[in-house]
């Protein structure tokens, strides 16, 4: 299965992407991790993509196509791949077509989760992050025992520049200027499925396996 999951930031295509690996036996790829381990790592490519990621912008199309055309060669991704996050645009869609044609693939779903923007908002301007362990909170759907303070380590909680709430309502206009055009194009081809992205992870899983015509 050669699966993309669209959404606005927040719309937990990662949670389902995670959630159909074993289920589709094939690996979830997410642009934003490919991008935030470059940034960690402090590589070239890592340094110049922060500087577009800290104010909600899209990272360039040539900071991007080179990671994924290469992950897309590696051998957990010869049968299937679940894309998350990529493409964001219909220029990289078309990029995305052309590179799987000279593999003599194609796309067999392309799913959209759909969520209002303020919920959206509070979804993600609500997360914290962990300095030392990375761990994952939300101020109101996943709080740490003591505010502020990690439950694992102990370490201290902060806010990331991509989840403050202003960055965040910029990565929507992005996402509305830039990747809603995308709904067109693959609904054009008849790969398109929309889902509701609003009730719990495994109901909107069983829709996404429904498109899929998995029961």
């Amino acid at each position: 299965m050669r699966l993309v999951l669209l959404g606005p930031p927040g719309a937990g295509k990662g949670t389902q992407a995670r959630m159909l690996e074993s289920k589709l036996q094939a690996p979830q790829i997410a642009s934003g991790d490919l991008l935030r381990t470059a940034v960690r790592n402090r590589t070239a490519l890592g340094l110049q993509a922060k500087a577009f990621m800290d104010t909600g912008a899209l990272v360039p199309d040539e900071l991007v196509l080179g990671m994924i055309e290469e992950r897309l060669g590696q051998a957990d991704a010869q049968s299937g791949f679940i894309l998350d996050g990529f493409p964001r645009t219909v220029a990289q869609a078309e990029v995305l077509a052309s590179i799987l044609a000279r593999r003599n693939e194609k796309l067999d779903k392309v799913v959209a989760i759909t969520v209002p923007d303020e919920e959206i908002v509070k979804r993600i301007s609500g997360r914290r992050t962990c300095r030392s362990c990375g761990a994952m909170y939300h101020v109101i759907y996943e709080p740490p025992r003591n505010m502020n303070v990690c439950d694992k380590c102990s370490g201290d909680l902060y806010q990331r520049e991509d989840d403050a709430e202003h960055t965040v309502r910029a990565r929507l206009q992005v996402y509305a200027s830039s990747t809603r055009p995308l709904l067109d194009y693959y609904g054009r081809s008849r790969l398109l499925a929309e889902i509701d992205g609003i009730g719990r992870p495994e109901e909107i899983e069983h829709q996404i396996l429904s498109a899929l015509g998995i029961n």
